[in-house]
């Protein structure tokens, strides 16, 4: 079953499928991807703080990967 990210996935399971989606999250501004509560925080929570579109970087984490 392919990996999907949602709105309530955290960064930390989206980078322990995928390291190489830390771009996308650099790319919005964070920067502490290490961080224990930046690990456990869910994409809508990271994108609020960040003043970043969720759907967008949902669906770019998503096309990515599916490839």
């Amino acid at each position: 079953m392919a990996f999907v990210v949602t709105k309530d996935t955290t960064i930390g399971d989206i980078l322990d499928h995928d390291q190489s989606t830390a771009p996308y999250f650099l790319e919005m501004g964070m920067h502490c991807l290490g961080c224990p509560s930046a690990r456990g925080e869910s994409i809508e929570m990271a994108c609020d703080v960040h003043g970043v579109d969720c759907n967008e970087l949902i669906a770019k984490l998503n096309q990515h990967l599916s490839k």
